[in-house]
């Protein structure tokens, strides 16, 4: 379900995630971001929708950018629980990422993908004529929202919020290999609501 309009106000039965949520393992917290709704305030209200896929990254992982400690480009993996870690991809896309854990470990999760849900009509498409895959990718999805490097550094909350509403969907997580690394492929911290329409890429038939 898509509205062109942005939400204007929260509704009161939603729970606002912040930082005791995310000062957990990262593949705990990327599972349980499954399903809750990102939201970026406007000027117009509130852009945004329901999380379907993320990655995690933890600092003994050889696919993470803390995996050799910690530099001045990914000095927001060490912030506190819930600090907002973009980077840009290829010199191309940015990608939005949350960290977790405790402050001072370099670990985050990736948003790859959301339902577009909120605001649709104020979202850049990017590559899709087609609501459902406006923030199919987390490229895709940090164009349609303009989160830039702008964001780097900010707390949940600031700008960008995280929610989980009362509602009780019925969606199976699939899990699997994260996607275009070519380290630590024996963890299986790619999650993600199966077959949803909205996925970067479906996860393997099991």
């Amino acid at each position: 379900m898509f509205s062109p309009e942005p939400l204007k106000t929260i509704p009161s039965s939603w729970l606002e995630l912040k930082e005791e949520f995310f000062s957990r393992p990262a593949p705990l917290v990327a599972e349980d971001l499954i399903g809750t709704i990102l939201l970026k305030r406007t000027k117009s209200g509130y852009i945004g929708g329901a999380i379907v896929e993320t990655e995690a990254y933890a600092e003994d992982d050889e696919a993470s950018h803390s995996f050799k400690g910690q530099r001045p480009h990914n000095s927001s993996m060490y912030g506190p629980p819930g600090m907002l870690y973009v980077y840009r991809s290829y010199g191309i896309h940015w990608c939005l990422n949350f960290s977790t854990g405790k402050k001072g470990h370099g670990e985050a999760v990736l948003i790859r993908a959301l339902a577009a849900t909120f605001g649709t009509e104020k979202m850049i498409p990017g590559a899709s004529p087609q609501p459902i895959k406006f923030c199919s990718g987390p490229g895709r999805l940090c164009a349609a929202l303009s989160i830039t490097r702008d964001h780097n550094g900010l707390l949940v909350g600031d700008e960008i919020s995280l929610w989980k509403t009362s509602l009780k969907e019925d969606y199976q997580i699939a899990t699997g290999q994260r996607i275009g690394i070519s380290k630590a492929l024996e963890k299986h911290w790619r999650f993600g609501i199966k077959a949803h329409p909205s996925l970067s890429k479906p996860f393997p038939k099991s």
